[in-house]
């Protein structure tokens, strides 16, 4: 029977040596790449998404009362 601390050692090593290789797979160059965005871009971003909340928010809304008016 395999010792509890050996393998909790082993997956430490799985854990650390797949960290390790991630800036070398096939998804290095993105990660390179990557940089922090700028406060307007991060703000535009925001107003988008929120936008898209808001509507897609609204739009169940609308199917809802809809919804209710029908006879059932």
């Amino acid at each position: 029977m395999v010792d509890i601390v050996e393998e909790s050692w082993n997956i430490q090593r799985r854990i650390e040596n797949r960290a390790k290789n991630l800036g070398k797979g096939k998804y290095g160059r993105v990660l390179k790449m990557a940089r922090k965005p700028e406060i307007d871009e991060y703000v535009k971003v925001l107003q988008i998404t929120s936008l898209g909340l808001f509507l897609m928010g609204g739009l169940g809304f609308l199917v809802y009362l809809i919804w209710l008016q029908l006879p059932i």
